[in-house]
């Protein structure tokens, strides 16, 4: 070897400009394009034009480091289901790069005077909607209901008139928690804050209430603090400005309750996935590790600390058999299997999987009629497994795929919560 070639004369290239932005290219370079993740993407499976997750992620990083290259609008065609993450061997962050990619997308390329830019503003500020909903919540119900309402809602901002609008609660559970007086246990050693989402307080605050009932029955002192939406349905519809906003509130009111001996719970799947994962992922605010590292699904706290199976035992419920889907957003945090494992503890309730099919509606993505049909056609399954099953109830952590459920079976759709209450909680 000469001495013009020898290693200590090696001069590193720069071979990508630094940026302020977030950096994913170490984990572009991690993914080996094995496809695993598009043969598990339910929108690629029933839509042949959609590239899928690989392209959406990894290859679409590649490519947007040449200047002129602009995102591809495909992006918005994304369910955010997160079965990408779920699936992909090397653990590349794809949901990450797909939440990244659709914000630069609205941010640069989609006209803030469109119709589908102000549809998805309303839909992912659902908090807002529901608020005002909330003042008036049956006249809001019926009026959201109404045809000729409804037609001029899908003629003028492409929301479809297939779907029903969910009934808004008379009471709210916030109003309900204030009326009772708020908690009424103290027990500094167990004590937990609870995030109850913006559906739990709007629209099915008996879920809300159930989890209340069953965290008291077991001595736990729970805070209701402060909070705005997760962000979940802002992430899939590339707001992230909006979501940041929400999530240094969340995460300001949360890191003081953990600071008050509390950990964080929520009852909803894709709440408790966007603190834990998506906060750290997306945003830098302080004390975001902190709610990340202290958060739990409600059920999988209790399996956690406490001896359910004990608390179970001789517990006789007269409930109906049960169809169980479990989320997408649960099946990411690996608690798929927990709810049907904390059920058949209980005599009385019969619960049988489904199968562990998508549902379609991922949030606000079958709340568009571009998105519509594919919702349905990816739900099919899911559909044809429950009026298989010996139960004609359905089950659920999952608000929104708990209406794909209704809309596509007719069936009345319980939260494993409101399960347990029964088995855990004596009437007075």
């Amino acid at each position: 070897m000469s001495d013009s070639q020898q290693p200590s004369d090696f001069e590193p290239v720069d071979v990508f400009a630094e940026t302020d932005g977030m950096d994913l290219r170490p984990g572009s370079d991690d993914c080996y394009k094995c496809s695993t993740c598009d043969t598990n993407c339910p929108v690629a499976e029933v839509d042949d034009d959609f590239p899928g997750p690989k392209f959406q992620g990894p290859e679409q990083w590649r490519l947007k480091r040449k200047d002129d290259y602009d995102i591809d609008d495909s992006i918005t065609d994304c369910s955010n289901c997160l079965r990408c993450d779920t699936s992909c061997p090397s653990e590349v962050p794809l949901s990450q790069m797909h939440n990244t990619a659709r914000s630069q997308y609205v941010d640069n390329q989609m006209s803030k005077l469109s119709v589908e830019y102000i549809r998805n503003r309303i839909l992912s500020n659902y908090r807002t909607s529901a608020y005002l909903a909330s003042l008036f919540p049956r006249t809001a119900t019926f009026v959201m209901n109404f045809g000729p309402v409804r037609w001029v809602m899908e003629k003028g901002l492409g929301i479809p008139s297939e779907r029903d609008f969910p009934e808004f609660a008379t009471t709210t559970f916030r109003q309900w928690w204030k009326q009772r007086g708020g908690a009424q246990v103290q027990n500094p050693d167990k004590r937990v804050a609870y995030f109850h989402g913006c559906y739990s307080n709007y629209n099915t605050p008996e879920v809300a209430k159930a989890l209340v009932h069953v965290y008291e029955e077991l001595g736990y002192e729970i805070m209701v603090p402060e909070q705005k939406c997760s962000g979940t349905p802002m992430f899939a519809n590339g707001m992230l400005s909006d979501a940041r906003r929400h999530a240094e509130t969340n995460v300001e009111s949360l890191t003081a309750a953990i600071e008050d001996g509390a950990d964080i719970i929520a009852s909803c799947t894709s709440c408790s996935l966007a603190l834990r994962q998506e906060y750290p992922e997306l945003f830098d605010i302080d004390g975001i590790e902190d709610v990340s590292n202290h958060t739990y699904d409600a059920l999988e706290y209790l399996r956690i600390y406490e001896d359910l199976e004990a608390e179970l035992e001789g517990a006789k419920v007269d409930f109906p058999d049960l169809a169980y889907h479990a989320p997408c957003h649960s099946r990411n945090q690996g608690l798929d299997g927990q709810a049907l494992e904390l059920i058949e503890n209980i005599d009385g309730v019969m619960a049988e999987d489904v199968g562990d099919s998508c549902s379609g509606i991922s949030g606000t993505y079958g709340w568009k009629t571009e998105h519509y049909e594919v919702s349905m056609e990816i739900g099919e399954e899911m559909f044809e497994h429950m009026e298989h099953a010996e139960g004609d109830v359905g089950m659920t952590e999952c608000p929104t795929c708990a209406m794909q459920m209704e809309h596509g079976t007719g069936y009345e759709i319980k939260h494993p919560l409101e399960v347990l209450e029964a088995a855990l909680v004596s009437e007075e």
